[in-house]
Parts: structure tokens; C-alpha cells; sequence
């Protein structure tokens, strides 16, 4: 019998570390051999970490990833490697190197580059059409990579037509709410289209705004999942697969030998002999394992921790440093950071002014001691009297109106960098998206920091994660249940409340959902049944709002559409819809 032990490396990179990372990817090689590995697949560009950017215009970067994927190559003696990098082979390529007892076997260069969304893949490479089929100790294995295995035509179809009965698909697939549900279908569909085995290998971790997930899998020639790694974590995930089954299987079902016209148009297989079936080395068995995927509260949840933690770590900062309020968002963003960094990396300041009220102090205070953080208090009205007393003579004839009101976040912000700069340690920004669509944020001011933890992250979620965090966090219950019930204010004047200037965050997030991320027209959008007034009024504060959310902090993308990264719309806009 033909057997493949199958080893899947989700492993954490960062953009640049070449030496980091290829550090990490010889140590997840000598783990795989330590577990009697055939072959270990690793993540796409594994060793310049994605997305690089315009890192990938300097040649000085792009050769030194070629060495270091000649270095890994020289480490795969007895088993097969397959390791993402950048080709420079006529021009630049998204590569997977294919190793195997330390020599270069092939290299495949992604057919599909993805310009959509996050990506913008088109503007640095150069796509090719060769499909290759390897042949290691008699088992045919295709290669590809990330956007290549979602089309249902696409090398994966060529690769089968040539034999291939397993597919190794390697990935950096950006986490967003809802994703693996929706790969997994996909993917599923493919293995059981083509009658073979696909294993795709994702990458774990942040990257600026981006997340990966992990949650590597493999389904068989039927559809069904064989294993599933686990998510937001490094693993080597180790699967045996009985690959006579793909062969006994395809005896049975003719669908894939029809109509291989229509392949030719996709691309030209390969096939690279290697070597011959031997008879299979002695091991013991082992138990695939499959994870069960974590629900969606606990994924979004994982998703914010672990992407404000590597952006902290990755960027060099220790500490962070946040102004808590005493409300929801800042409550939220203080729970994600003490899980991210541990209580003795957060430092909490209040800054009560006039208008703040007894109540958000003490549940500010009752935050800090449920995490077990530092919280400091600096008052800030001795300050704001100082500004009003210089701009006196310039706001002369003026009714007080939001400059004084934003007078006071600004000096919160000043507050907060002047600790930053003396300590080095980063501000973290504590506005959600709702706030960040309407322009309801103060720029110089509360958007002032270094990331933007809940950036991506409607209100009415923030109040999800919120009780989430309490009933499921360790310890439990440490967002007080007054934050949770109060009614949202600013409180930068008198009986200030968000609904003052917003529509209620039960009618205001749907209406987001709808313009933001789906680009429903105001029609659309009021025939789901919101009123027409409040529709305009909602998309005129998104339009009108483009300039401050380019002045935005990165933050953790967990939606399908963010603000910055997907959504780029010009700042000078004058189109209206009517």
C-alpha cells in the first residue's frame, strides 16, 4: 500500500525576517522528520513572510530570498519540503520550491494573481501556466498555490488530468468573520471534483492590519475532511493519507476523464519523475486530527488578540498604553490588549475633564483592578482651561460649539503620546468602526495612536465581544456589567449621548453593512426597509468622512470589507447618490 505522511507547518512569519523566518522553517523541518514525514508543506512566500509589499521592487531583497530558499533546500535530505518565495526567473514570481533529499526538484510560480480585496498580487508578479506533477517514491503530487485552488477549472483540474492524486495548496489566506466556513466548502468541493487528496497549508498570525488563521486542512477524494489544524496557532499538523484509495476510487468514477479539451486553455502539466514506490518504511500509525473549529464570538475575539499582539511585538514595542474612558470601547480594547500582551504590558489612563461622570471613572478604576493593570489618573481640566484661556481671543464672538468639545479629546491625545514618547510605549486607539464610517472619532485626538484594536468592528459587535470576553475569558467577568448597560456618550458636554449625532447603533450598523460592505445605493438600502432620511444622512457622514479615516491608525481587519485595505475611495469625491 501506498501511504503519504503529510506534515503541515502553519507557522507565524514576518515580512522581511528572512532570517527569522528560514530559522523557523529549518526547525519546522526537523520536527516533521522527527514525526517520520514524507513531505512538509509550509505557507505561501513562507520565507519573505506576506504580503511584502514594495519590498519586492528591491532586487537586494528578492536575491536574498533566493538564498535563503537554497539554504532550506539543502535541509530537506529524506523528506520533501515545499516552501513559498519570490522567483526572479525572468521576472518576479509567487513561488513554491519543491526539495527533496536536498535537491531542487521544481519550482511552481502561481497561475492565479488575486487584485481584489486586500491583495494586489497583479502589480508585482508575473503569472505562468505550467502545472507540475511530481513523482516522489511512486505518489503523484501536484503543487499550487492559495488563489490557484479556488477555481474550479483552474491547475489543480490540469494537475489530476496528469496524474496528481494529492494537491498541496499553499497559503497566506487573511482571516475575515465567516472565511473558513466558506473555504472549507470550497475546498471540499475540489478534492471531491477531481478525485484527490488537498491539503492546503495556511499561514498563522498578524501582518499590519491582516490576520492569518491558520486552520490548515485536508479533505479526500470524497469530500470529507481528514484533518484541520487549529486556529490563531503555530502547529505542525500530521496526517498519514492511504493514497491506493484515490486510485480505487478513480476505477469508479469516470466523470474527471471527460472533455480534457477544455484543460488545454488552463495551463500544460509536467510531470517530473523522481523515484519509484518502495516498500514502506515501518511507523506507527497516526490519529488525524481534527480540530473543531471555534465558534464565531471566540474566532473574531482570537482574531483582535492575536493581531494586536503581533503588530506590538512585530513593530518592537513591549508595552502599550490606552485612555480608558470608562465606556464599552475602550473597556473592549483593554481586554483584547491584557490577553494579547499579559496585565504588566497594558498601562490604563483616565482622564476625567468637567463632564465626565462619577460613574465612568469608578468603572474605569473597576476595569483596571478586574485585569489586574496599572491605571493612572491625570485630570484634564487645569489643560483645557489653559486652551480656552489662549484661543480666547480667536474664538471671540463664537458660541462654544464641537472645537470645544474636540479641544478636549485633543488634549487626551497629547496626554497619551507625551507617555508614549517618554516610555516608548505604543498608544493603542480604542474607536470602532461605526465611528470610524460616520466620522464620529476626533482626529489629533482619540484617533491619535499607534493601532487601532476594534478599527474593524461595528458598535452593536463591540457589546458581543464584551459579554463574550465575560463569559468566556479567563479570568470571567472582568468587564463591570455597568459598562456594558450604559448609554454610550462622549461626554464631552452636558447630558451628551452618541445618539445626539447618530442613529441608534441597532439601525446605524445595518445601514453600514449595507453601503460600506456591500455597496447597496441609497434605494437599495431603503427598500430594506430603513428610513430614506436617515439613509442620506448616514451615507453623507461615510462620504464627507474619507479624509479622517485616512489619517486612521492600522487596525485588526475582521470583516470582509475594512476600511483602508479593501474599501480605497478617493478623498475628493464630489459624486452623490440621490
Amino acid at each position: 500500500m501506498r501511504k503519504l505522511r503529510l506534515a503541515m507547518a502553519q507557522i507565524n512569519t514576518t515580512v522581511g525576517d528572512l532570517d527569522g523566518n528560514t530559522a523557523k522553517i529549518l526547525d519546522y523541518i526537523q520536527r516533521a522528520k522527527a514525526q517520520q514525514a514524507d513531505l512538509v508543506a509550509f505557507p505561501e512566500m513562507a520565507i519573505t513572510g506576506y504580503p511584502p509589499e514594495d519590498l519586492l521592487f528591491q532586487p537586494s531583497f528578492i536575491q536574498a530570498n533566493i538564498q535563503k530558499m537554497h539554504q532550506v533546500v539543502a535541509q530537506s535530505q529524506g523528506i520533501t519540503v515545499v516552501v513559498g518565495f519570490v522567483d526572479s526567473q525572468d521576472d518576479i514570481h509567487n513561488a513554491a520550491a519543491i526539495a527533496h533529499d536536498g535537491q531542487l526538484l521544481g519550482i511552481y510560480h502561481k497561475m492565479y494573481l488575486p487584485n481584489y480585496g486586500v491583495f494586489d498580487e497583479d502589480r508585482y508578479f508575473k503569472a505562468r501556466d505550467q502545472c507540475p506533477v511530481f513523482v516522489i517514491n511512486g505518489i503523484h503530487i501536484g503543487v499550487n498555490i492559495c488563489e490557484d485552488i479556488w477555481y474550479a477549472l483552474g491547475p489543480t483540474t490540469v494537475q489530476r488530468e496528469a496524474g496528481a492524486e494529492v494537491i498541496v495548496n499553499i497559503n497566506a489566506s487573511p482571516y475575515y468573520a465567516g472565511k473558513r466556513e466558506f473555504r472549507e466548502h470550497m475546498l471540499s468541493t475540489r478534492a471531491s471534483d477531481n478525485d484527490v487528496y488537498v491539503s492546503y497549508t495556511n499561514m498563522v498570525g498578524g501582518q499590519d492590519e491582516l490576520v492569518f488563521d491558520g486552520g490548515s486542512t485536508i479533505f479526500d477524494q470524497t469530500g470529507n475532511i481528514v484533518a484541520r489544524g487549529k486556529q490563531f496557532e503555530e502547529e505542525l499538523v500530521v496526517v498519514d493519507l492511504d493514497v491506493d484509495a484515490i486510485f480505487n476510487h478513480r476505477l469508479r468514477d469516470s466523470r474527471p476523464r471527460k472533455d480534457r479539451s477544455v484543460l488545454v486553455a488552463i495551463g500544460t502539466a509536467q510531470v517530473i519523475q523522481h523515484s519509484e514506490h518502495t516498500q514502506e518504511k515501518p511507523r506507527t500509525p497516526l490519529d488525524n486530527p481534527i480540530c473543531a473549529p471555534i465558534e464565531p464570538l471566540a474566532e473574531i475575539y482570537s482574531a483582535l488578540v492575536v493581531g494586536t499582539r503581533d503588530y506590538v511585538r512585530k513593530c518592537g514595542f513591549q508595552k502599550v498604553v490606552i485612555g480608558l474612558s470608562g465606556g464599552i470601547d475602550s473597556t473592549l480594547t483593554a481586554a483584547v490588549a491584557v490577553d494579547a500582551l499579559g496585565k504588566d504590558n497594558v498601562l490604563g489612563v483616565a482622564m476625567p475633564s468637567r463632564y465626565s461622570s462619577d460613574g465612568s471613572l469608578t468603572d474605569a478604576e473597576a476595569l483596571a483592578s478586574n485585569l489586574g493593570i496599572e491605571l493612572i489618573t491625570v485630570p484634564i481640566e487645569e489643560a483645557l482651561q489653559a486652551m480656552l484661556h489662549i484661543l480666547s481671543e480667536p474664538f471671540k464672538g463664537r458660541e462654544p460649539d464641537v472645537a470645544e468639545e474636540n479641544l478636549q479629546t485633543r488634549i487626551r491625545g497629547n496626554i497619551l503620546m507625551g507617555i508614549s514618547n517618554k516610555f516608548d510605549w505604543m498608544v493603542l486607539t480604542t474607536g470602532n468602526k461605526s465611528e470610524m464610517a460616520t466620522g464620529y472619532a476626533t482626529l489629533y485626538g482619540d484617533m491619535a495612536g499607534g493601532f487601532a484594536v476594534i478599527k474593524d468592528v461595528p458598535k452593536v459587535l463591540v457589546y458581543e465581544l464584551s459579554k463574550h470576553r465575560n463569559a468566556n475569558g479567563y479570568p470571567k467577568n472582568v468587564i463591570p456589567t455597568s459598562v456594558i448597560e450604559k448609554v454610550p456618550s462622549a461626554e464631552l458636554k452636558p447630558d451628551q449621548t452618541d445618539q445626539d449625532t447618530l442613529p441608534p447603533y441597532e439601525v446605524l450598523d445595518p445601514i453600514l453593512q449595507a453601503y460600506v460592505e456591500e455597496d447597496r445605493s441609497l434605494v437599495d438600502i431603503v427598500d430594506m426597509g430603513f428610513d430614506k432620511e436617515t439613509v442620506q444622512r448616514v451615507i453623507t457622514m461615510v462620504n464627507r468622512n474619507e479624509y479622517k479615516r485616512r489619517q486612521a491608525p492600522p487596525g485588526v481587519k475582521i470583516t470582509p470589507r475594512a476600511f483602508g485595505r479593501d474599501r480605497r475611495l478617493p478623498i475628493v469625491n464630489r459624486y452623490k447618490q440621490l
